[in-house]
């Protein structure tokens, strides 16, 4: 039997690092394999450790910098480099926007292999901190290692993010950059109070243990929906605590609590307690209401996601007597937003909760020419569908990270609508279906909007029109 060959990390001197990649590390090369190196920018010229190898490239972290680059700044967050959130709050903004601007191209030309008429200019956030208007934290009774007290061994509660790859790893936050600072407050608030009732803290490996997550979220008014997840079926313990801090987070108007008994954090599918105020909260994005609900999906820059919205609209350019299907329709959001420009408007989603929402919010609006569905978009956009509502005249599509499944691509096909809007938070799945798509369409402009400052996502949006 022949020894496995066991990889041996090894170090490298004064290495170059040449560009921006994926997921928000850098490339440098060494002996012509590629190399991805997290937290470097292009220009940095730095010593390696080689931590892992493949066939075809290999990952290192930086152990010291000789020369810094010009695009680098100071990172305002005293977790950056550990919480995993904001892999590029190094660089310059300018810079992470030109970075961002150039994946959707490469994609576009790498993947889809199209020519794209015109590019236009990404749009940047403003602000680039603090315009996270969801946050979602995890409570564990052993903070991550990094900030035990060597002298003082021993648990530490933590209420915070999880370390990447780390399951069970609680990193206990200080202050996040992104969050609004009345949402640094109420964390802050809330674990100082459990840590004096003496409430447990979850234990993530032995599944023991109170208090298991916490989620924010805010309006534009600034008002916030709070809900605590526990794991046990203890409500005067919930209410104790409620009410110990109420008089001083008044800036929280909803008080919820689920209770998740599972061996998993997710509590989506759970029911939602409102113990004071209505349980959901009002936004408003030009003339439109909304109500978010703990569950619903919104997007988590609210500035941003209007100015998605807009462009969305003006990329379409609805007539009053189109047909606008909008695939993959969340809450209902863009399907609202265009509706008074169409005929009529068909929204189609997999989550059943959404669709509510979307009819709720449909109503709210005193909008009457949607339609929404939900269930598996391959199988609601049949032919019945069709011959129901008619042929599409714009489709509108905003699928998840994955993108749309061939047999949906086909389907669009066989819709023919004159004019499709590809929504899209990952460039490279968009540009795989607009392969699929190009016998067809022609892109006539992509428009890339950054709805996260410092981080490597990206939202994209295409304009494709039928070939004559």
């Amino acid at each position: 039997m022949s020894k496995r060959h066991h990889f041996k990390p090894f170090s490298l001197q004064n290495i170059s690092i040449d560009a921006a990649a994926a997921e928000g590390k850098a490339i440098a090369k060494h002996d012509g394999k590629v190399i991805f190196v997290p937290f470097a920018a292009p220009g940095d010229v730095v010593d390696l450790l080689v931590d892992k190898q493949k066939k075809s490239y290999a990952e290192a972290k930086i152990t010291h910098i000789h020369e810094a680059s010009a695009i680098r700044t100071i990172p305002q967050c005293v977790h950056f480099g550990i919480c995993g959130g904001c892999k590029w709050q190094h660089v310059q903004y300018p810079e992470q926007l030109k970075f961002k601007a150039a994946q959707a191209e490469n994609d576009m030309q790498r993947i889809a292999k199209v020519e794209v008429k015109n590019y236009q200019d990404i749009l940047g956030s403003d602000p680039i901190y603090q315009y996270r208007n969801k946050l979602e934290f995890t409570f564990s009774n052993k903070a991550w290692e990094a900030n035990f007290d060597k002298n003082n061994p021993g648990r530490i509660p933590a209420l915070g993010f999880h370390i990447p790859g780390m399951f069970d790893k609680v990193l206990d936050l200080e202050h996040c950059q992104l969050a609004p600072e009345a949402a640094n407050t109420i964390r802050q608030t809330i674990k100082a109070k459990a840590i004096e009732m003496g409430l447990e803290f979850f234990d993530i490996r032995q599944q023991t243990g109170f208090l298991r997550n916490l989620m924010l979220r805010s309006n534009h008014k600034g008002e916030w929906l709070l809900v605590l997840v526990v794991a046990q079926h203890k409500t005067q313990l919930i209410e104790a605590l409620f009410d110990a801090v109420m008089p001083t987070l008044n800036m929280v108007s909803e008080w919820c609590y689920v209770i998740n008994t599972k061996a998993n954090d997710t509590w989506s599918d759970l029911p939602v307690e409102t113990y004071k105020g209505q349980g959901h909260l009002i936004e408003q994005l030009e003339d439109l209401t909304f109500t978010i609900r703990p569950q619903s999906f919104f997007q988590t820059n609210t500035k941003q996601a209007l100015a998605l919205y807009q462009i969305t609209r003006d990329f379409a350019k609805i007539q009053q007597h189109e047909t606008v299907y909008d695939l993959y329709t969340g809450t209902g959001t863009i399907a609202l937003f265009v509706a008074k420009q169409a005929k009529q408007v068909i929204g189609i989603e997999y989550v059943e909760a959404a669709i509510i929402d979307a009819k709720n919010n449909a109503q709210l609006n005193q909008i009457d020419n949607t339609h929404f569905y939900a269930g598996d978009m391959k199988l609601v956009l049949n032919d019945d569908l069709i011959q129901k509502h008619g042929k599409a005249d714009v489709v509108i599509t905003d699928p998840p990270r994955d993108g749309m499944h061939p047999s949906v691509v086909q389907k669009i096909i066989e819709l023919g609508p004159n004019r499709i809007v590809y929504v899209s938070c990952n460039t490279s799945t968009q540009a795989r279906d607009i392969a699929l798509l190009s016998e067809h369409y022609e892109v006539e402009c992509l428009k890339t909007v950054d709805m996260f400052p410092h981080t490597h996502h990206v939202e994209s949006v295409a304009l494709l029109i039928k070939k004559a």
